[in-house]
This record gives structure tokens, C-alpha cells and sequence, in this order.
């Protein structure tokens, strides 16, 4: 079995110490989203537990741990999303030169394979047009070459509720513009990203981010991404990868495509064990959290000796 941790909050950057209280006990409880009475009993016992895939944007708190999952055998490896998006888009997100020190200690302590580059998802407004992702994207990864091997990017999928903070940030002037000054509201609610692939623009983004990964000694893969990024040099990615594993662990696991997500993500089946709504991070373009205000009650709420990371209904089944 693979254990994320997590698509639905940074696990690694809030709930360090839940995580590791849990690798502890052996086991922990994973509400059904859709069905907070329906709980799940995860083993997180080692003979159980394959590879553990972080999702993170601080692993830091964990780092005090990182040898205590190794004295206990566990196999993991990191997703680490690092951006330098303005704060009125990402407020909360540690400083990026901080963010690249981390990583960089972290590809010190436990090897550039196992930590993964998230240059992802990229948003294009006025101020974060195709010129500053490229420029952003060729300082960053600068700073990683030989810290990682692969870059992962995707488009940003625009969800209702992620419209509707996209929205009020146009009106904090964070105009939601596609460059060149075409309105983007009506493309935004049926296929923002086709309506941007279509411009010139945006293919010569693509073929530069793929030069720039190259020229740092990274492959660049897309995440869950409809639109068809292969003729730019961008191959579809699976970022829970059966393939990846096998190179990086020499073990095989499972080669099933998980039906729990998206009809583009390529990630192989595996056991999500955190909870959305939970995440402090703020991204205004989050699609695991519907209320910032929800999160940060939650997470006041949350009991790292409890099994699960936020109070439920029901028994574990």
C-alpha cells in the first residue's frame, strides 16, 4: 500500500507531530470525505506501508523525524511545491529563498531522487504573466540544479470556489487577465487552460520552461493535466508513480491507476490518510479547502494524540 500525505493538506508543513504520533501507534482513521460517519482504519504498520508520498511547502517540522522513519524502515520521498507567487496569491507560503534552502537541506539529507519539484499550478493574472513564470521558474530552478531530477507543473484548475477568490482579487487589482488585456472570467468557467493554450504565448512558455529544466539536469512532467502539453516537450507525470518507485526503491507496487482521482492524473492507487479543510497555507487557488476560516477553526480543533487529524463522527469500520 502507498500512503499520500496529502493531496488534501500539507501534512508534513501542520501536522508533523500527528503524522509521526500515528506511525507510532501503528494505525490511523481517515473519515470518508464525502461522509464524515464513515470511517477508515489505515495500518501504518511497517510490513503494510510500501512508500509514503509527502506533499508538502515545509517539510521542515518533520525533519527531527526524518531519522526515526529511517531507523524504522519506511520508505518515502517528497513532492515539495515551490513557487515565488506574490503574497495576495500565496500569502502564507515561507519566503522562497528560505523555501530553497530547505529543500536543498533536504535533498542533503536524504537524496535529489527523492525529493520532487512542484513548479505547480502555474496562475496567469497580470501580475503573474508568462514573463514571470519564466523568469521565476529559470531562478528557482538555478538554485536546484543537482538538488532534484524532476519538475513537476500543471495549469491551475479553476474550481467554483476557486473562481469566486479569484474574483475578489480582481477587485484587490490582482486583475484576472489573460495577457494582453483579454478578460478571462468567462473563460475561467469553461476551460481557462484551452483558452490559454491556444495563444502564442503559451507554447513559447512551455518550450522554455522544458529548456530550463533541461539545462538544469531535470526531466519536467505535467500533473493531471488535460490539456495536451506533449508537442511542447512536457509528457503527462503521475506524481504517487509505480515507475518512479521502482527506480528510486527498487520495489514494484501496485501498476493500477487509482479511480478516486481525476480522469487525467496518472497516479497509481494509494491511501490518502489526511483530511481537507485543514490546510493553513491560504493559496487562493486551493481546491482542498472551501472556507480559509473552516481550516484555521479545524486545525484550533486539531489533536495530535487523536487518530485521526480532525475531530469525526463515527467508529473506525
Amino acid at each position: 500500500m502507498i500512503i499520500s500525505a496529502s493531496r488534501r493538506t500539507d501534512l508534513p508543513g501542520f501536522y508533523a507531530e500527528w503524522f509521526m504520533n500515528r506511525i507510532r501507534a501503528g494505525h490511523c482513521a481517515v473519515p470518508n470525505p464525502f461522509n464524515r460517519g464513515q470511517v477508515s482504519t489505515v495500518s501504518l504498520e511497517l510490513p503494510d506501508v510500501d512508500v509514503i508520498v509527502f506533499w508538502t511547502r515545509n517539510p521542515r517540522p518533520l525533519f527531527p523525524h526524518l531519522s526515526e522513519l529511517d531507523r524504522r524502515g519506511y520508505r518515502y520521498y517528497f513532492q515539495y511545491t515551490l513557487m515565488n507567487n506574490p503574497r495576495l496569491i500565496d500569502p502564507k507560503s515561507p519566503p522562497v529563498e528560505t523555501a530553497i534552502r530547505t529543500f536543498q537541506q533536504l535533498a542533503d539529507r536524504i537524496g535529489s531522487k527523492k525529493v520532487i519539484w512542484r513548479y505547480d499550478p502555474l496562475v496567469f493574472t497580470e501580475i503573474t504573466d508568462h514573463s514571470f513564470h519564466r523568469r521565476t521558474y529559470e531562478w528557482i530552478a538555478q538554485e536546484l540544479r543537482g538538488y532534484t531530477h524532476r519538475s513537476v507543473v500543471s495549469i491551475m484548475d479553476v474550481y467554483p470556489k476557486v473562481l469566486k477568490r479569484l474574483r475578489e482579487l480582481a477587485r484587490q487589482r490582482a486583475a484576472l487577465k489573460l495577457p494582453g488585456g483579454v478578460d478571462a472570467h468567462a473563460a475561467l468557467s469553461s476551460g481557462v487552460t484551452a483558452a490559454w493554450a491556444r495563444e502564442a504565448w503559451f507554447g513559447e512558455l512551455m518550450r522554455d520552461l522544458v529548456k530550463t529544466a533541461h539545462a538544469n539536469r531535470m526531466e519536467i512532467v505535467s500533473c493531471a493535466e488535460e490539456v495536451d502539453l506533449a508537442p511542447f516537450g512536457i509528457r503527462p507525470g503521475k506524481c504517487i508513480d509505480d515507475e518512479y518507485v521502482r527506480e528510486v526503491f527498487g520495489l514494484d507496487v501496485t501498476h493500477a491507476k487509482d479511480p478516486s482521482q481525476r480522469a487525467a492524473c496518472g497516479c497509481v492507487v494509494s491511501k490518502d490518510i489526511g483530511m481537507y479543510d485543514s490546510c493553513l497555507s491560504g493559496c487562493q487557488y486551493c481546491y482542498a479547502v472551501g472556507s480559509f476560516a473552516r481550516a484555521k477553526q479545524n486545525y484550533d480543533r486539531h489533536d495530535p494524540e487523536s487518530p485521526s487529524l480532525l475531530a469525526q463522527a463515527g467508529r473506525p469500520s
